[in-house]
């Protein structure tokens, strides 16, 4: 193999890996322009070596849990570029084309210019003027089915009202997040010892994958639609007919679009648009350029992976250069240790910056990144600043590498890298930064939902130490509180009787409190669903625990690792001998459906995913992701896809809307589970189950 093969495959199994990072986790390690750089080197290569461009890359947002479904019309992506003679070159090869074609234009070429909105692409389909489905754009032939998440969009017509409205059609839009609901997510992530989101586009990436449509209804989501994808029925001889129809119909379009004729006109654009989209209140990171005219769109054809009568431009990311004066660090409720930049300030993007992530030590190894370095720091739509790359030419001689370990025992943080991960955790016990984090996160919504117990009371209960572990809390006296700074007698009041009606909150509430390593809240609940009360979960083994379905080795290793602590088991027994009693409302013991496993598939009659899943565990049953031997039953509607195949491969008990309701209606109030087998051959009887 030649260098230039090698140097190939390379290619593809990087952008492979930054695909999977981008589309599937919506946690990209490198900028759209690095990624576009590799792309193009891929793009050049394969012509240099004749390989046919059906073997490039193409994105795909499928993910585990939805279900998928086909586009009536292909979802392209576009080409890119950024540089303004290229999109000249764009309009001459259109122009040659239609020459050659025969079908020269008289004068110059209409257009249409858009602003790129930096959000996830979505179709949506309407029958009939009502609204049916919604999809991502997949690998462009099919999509995941995201109809539950994209319903919570307030500014989405649910039925078209007007004039020409088609029998059906594919409407292709972009869901985004404003800047505002970005830092007000990542303020409630931050008290939590949360990971932040870097930018919008990653927090709508994942709210739009986000299984429950009653969370991703807290982050309001919105959108604005552009294009056409399938229509039936109607003809429109422009793009820009269609958009005037669009606006017709009330859905939510650009603020401002472009409908000129020539190039020349379509790079004012542009840089008007640049100069406009400073003040957006979402993010943009280019400009779209369309031929308005649908029959040249449709003569130019498309490539296997873009349409040639479109392309998009990008603007240049903004950047700085600054000095990082020191690498500093900050905790969170796990003990989890992220540095972080210290810069000179400097204005980026509108606003003045003084510190950026770097994430973990790795990437400040790979970048060698050193205290006393220039480094160049970007935006480009980004919340949180990122150290982009070293000025290495501006380095003092003296200079010297970075030792995270060295680092961490200089300031006297006891703390380890566990093998195989990049993140070093704390292994002090007492650690003031590491008590804030655990003791919020224990008091926050998702876990124990202490009322007023906020940040600034937690750091003052911490400072004066009179609260060091969870523990402590049950210990608060009313003379404890009122010396507090702003806290009056009703203050001291509310939060005592917050503090001790938490003393009977939910299991699960409980163990996710407790910040076990690798347990979130679903965990949690799961665990809570399995066990009668702490005490048995406490006694279960590695074994009982893998039975548990979404339970892997290294959550089981966890949860054993933290029974097993002496010190966990002293914060366990102080809290039992402190009146902590939490109650389990999930048990399964006393539910019919108890260790019963549901996987859903398809489009229900009339329940939506999140209205079968409440009936599902109201009666004790778990909703998983995917179908396997662990799997009692699949409830599957319209449109059921490989899930269902495999199913009845493994013969799993398969499941309709009625069915369900039938064992809703049968199971309210009494039975048990061993009455659920004979209610299943009943259904099946009764002919529920002729899908």
């Amino acid at each position: 193999m030649s260098d230039k093969e090698k140097r190939f495959t390379e290619l593809q199994e990087l952008i492979r890996y930054h695909d999977e990072l981008y589309y599937r986790h919506a946690v990209p390690e490198i900028t759209d322009a690095e990624y576009d750089r590799l792309k193009k080197e891929l793009l050049d290569l394969s012509v240099e070596l004749n390989i046919p461009a059906e073997v490039m890359l193409v994105g795909d947002d499928r993910i585990e849990g939805f279900v998928t479904k086909p586009h009536r019309e292909p979802m392209m992506s576009l080409d890119n570029t950024y540089n303004e003679g290229e999109v000249i070159n764009f309009d001459k090869r259109l122009q040659e084309a239609l020459l050659k074609a025969g079908n020269a234009v008289a004068g110059e070429l209409p257009y249409v210019v858009e602003p790129k909105i930096d959000g996830v692409s979505v179709s949506l389909t309407y029958k009939e003027g009502v609204f049916v489905q919604a999809l991502t754009r997949g690998n462009g032939i099919e999509g995941d089915d995201i109809t539950h998440n994209v319903k919570t969009i307030t500014s989405l017509p649910k039925k078209i009202i007007g004039k020409r409205i088609p029998e059906l059609m594919e409407i292709r839009g972009e869901i985004y997040m404003d800047y505002a609901t970005l830092q007000k997510v990542n303020k409630l992530r931050e008290e939590k010892g949360l990971p932040l989101y870097a930018n919008p586009r990653n927090l709508t990436a994942g709210t739009v994958k986000l299984l429950d449509g009653r969370e991703a209804a807290k982050r309001d989501l919105k959108l604005i639609v552009y294009g056409i994808g399938y229509v039936d029925g109607i003809e429109y001889e422009r793009l820009s007919e269609f958009h005037d129809a669009l606006v017709s119909w009330g859905f939510p379009f650009h603020r401002k679009t472009w409908r000129v004729n020539g190039v020349d006109d379509v790079i004012k654009a542009i840089r008007e648009l640049d100069r406009l989209r400073k003040d957006f209140v979402y993010p943009t990171d280019g400009a779209v350029v369309k031929l308005d005219r649908i029959d040249l769109q449709q003569l130019m054809g498309s490539t296997a992976k873009a349409p040639r009568w479109a392309i998009a431009y990008k603007y240049a990311p903004e950047e700085a250069i600054t000095l990082l004066k020191a690498i500093t660090v900050q905790i969170g409720r796990t003990g989890a240790i992220t540095p972080v930049a210290e810069l000179e300030p400097v204005l980026l993007s509108g606003s003045m910056v003084s510190r950026a992530t770097l994430h973990n030590e790795d990437e400040i190894t790979r970048k060698d990144i050193r205290p006393g370095d220039y480094v160049v720091i970007q935006k480009a739509g980004e919340i949180i600043p990122q150290v982009m790359r070293v000025c290495k030419e501006k380095r003092t001689w003296e200079s010297k590498p970075f030792d995270f370990a060295v680092f961490l025992k200089e300031k006297g943080i006891e703390a380890n890298r566990e093998p195989g991960q990049s993140v070093w955790r704390l292994t002090a016990k007492k650690d003031p930064v590491k008590a804030r984090r655990q003791i919020m996160h224990y008091a926050s919504k998702q876990a124990m939902d202490i009322e007023n117990l906020g940040v600034a009371v937690v750091d003052q209960l911490v400072s004066k130490e009179l609260v060091l572990a969870i523990a402590d809390l049950y210990r608060l006296r009313y003379e404890d509180l009122i010396a507090l700074e702003k806290f009056g007698p009703k203050s001291a009041e509310n939060l005592l009787r917050a503090i001790e009606s938490s003393k009977t909150q939910e299991l699960w509430r409980f163990i996710h409190g407790l910040g076990i390593l690798n347990v979130g809240a679903q965990t949690a609940k799961d665990l809570a669903a399995s066990f009668p009360d702490l005490a048995a979960l406490k006694r279960a083994t590695a074994e009982d625990l893998l039975k548990i379905d979404g339970v892997g080795e290294v959550v089981a290793s966890s949860i054993i690792a933290y029974w097993s602590d002496a010190e966990n088991q002293q914060l366990l027994d102080d809290l039992e001998s402190l009146g902590v009693c939490p109650r389990n409302l999930l048990s399964k013991s006393v539910k019919p459906l108890s260790g019963k496993v549901f996987v859903l598939t398809g489009s229900l009659p009339t329940l939506s995913r999140e209205e079968a899943t409440v009936i599902i565990e109201s009666l004790g049953g778990r909703v998983s992701s995917s179908v396997s031997s662990k799997t009692s039953f699949v409830l599957a509607g319209e449109d059921a896809g490989s899930k269902l195949e495999k199913a009845q491969t493994l013969g799993i008990t398969i499941l309709d809307e009625p069915a369900l309701l039938e064992m809703k209606k049968h199971f309210e109030g009494k039975g048990d589970a061993d009455t659920v087998e004979p209610l299943i051959k009943k259904t099946e009887r009764q002919g529920l189950l002729d899908l």
